[in-house]
């Protein structure tokens, strides 16, 4: 299906906001997966971990006999790195190959998109900066460093909700007004809340298998370029509708 037909799609499901106007969207983000290519808590637990019981608790995560918090405190109980060693390791990390051109695309239409993650604030912030990239507004958990031991801890927690560690849905409700739609642009568990809260949602990996399980709309995308398409066909639309 193009996305002239997807636009379509959704405007006759969101019938009560369409059309669909680009300066009418507030637009947010996953980060490991979404604007990086790989997810990168992940790795930094995969490499730094001290032995291999981060393996039985993501079993276990994915097996939803546990909830992301505390899958995340028990990985990282066994993880051991330094501050500097972090940073190198970041270092390596790669962004969607389009992220920039969206996000340019995104600013000058007066869009600041947000970030929303399950991973940490401290990681996400050192690999925008690292790429020249400031100004993005993070939501995301919180760590601190003691000798080379990492402490997380969980601002936005969600006593009611035993999935995620980051309860990423009450930064979209608390903002959803009539006139605004809510753009949401993930790949995995921890969208799932948020999508369901969202307008339009742009998935792939276990968020397209879950919005397609549940029966929910949404728009497959394989990497930033396509959702850079797609805010393009929302802008020459609105341009040849004056």
């Amino acid at each position: 299906m193009t996305f002239t037909n997807r636009l379509h799609q959704l405007e006759t499901q969101l019938h009560t906001k369409s059309p669909i106007v680009l300066a009418n969207c507030r637009v947010f983000f996953d980060f490991d997966n979404t604007m990086t290519i790989s997810d990168v808590l992940d790795d930094v637990i995969r490499r730094f971990s001290i032995n291999d019981q981060w393996i039985a608790l993501e079993k276990a995560w994915h097996e939803e006999k546990i909830g992301t918090k505390e899958c995340l405190e028990g990985q990282l109980r066994n993880v051991r790195i330094t501050k500097s060693a972090l940073h190198k390791f970041l270092t390596k990390v790669e962004l969607d190959p389009h992220f920039h051109k969206l996000l340019a695309f995104l600013v000058r239409e007066g869009i600041k998109p947000v970030i929303l993650s399950d991973s940490f604030t401290y990681i996400i912030e050192w690999i925008l900066n690292y790429h020249g990239i400031k100004d993005l507004k993070v939501y995301a958990n919180s760590l601190r460093f003691y000798r080379e031991h990492i402490i997380p801890s969980f601002p936005y927690d969600n006593p009611f909700c035993l999935t995620c560690a980051h309860c990423k849905k009450i930064h979209l409700t608390k903002d959803k007004t009539e006139d605004k739609l809510i753009v949401y642009v993930g790949d995995g568990r921890s969208d799932f809340c948020p999508a369901r809260v969202s307008d339009v949602v742009f998935a792939k990996d276990n968020l397209l298998r879950f919005m397609t399980k549940e029966g929910m709309p949404c728009i497959p995308y394989k990497d930033l370029g396509d959702v850079h398409h797609y805010f393009q066909e929302i802008l020459i639309r609105g341009k040849k509708s004056h």
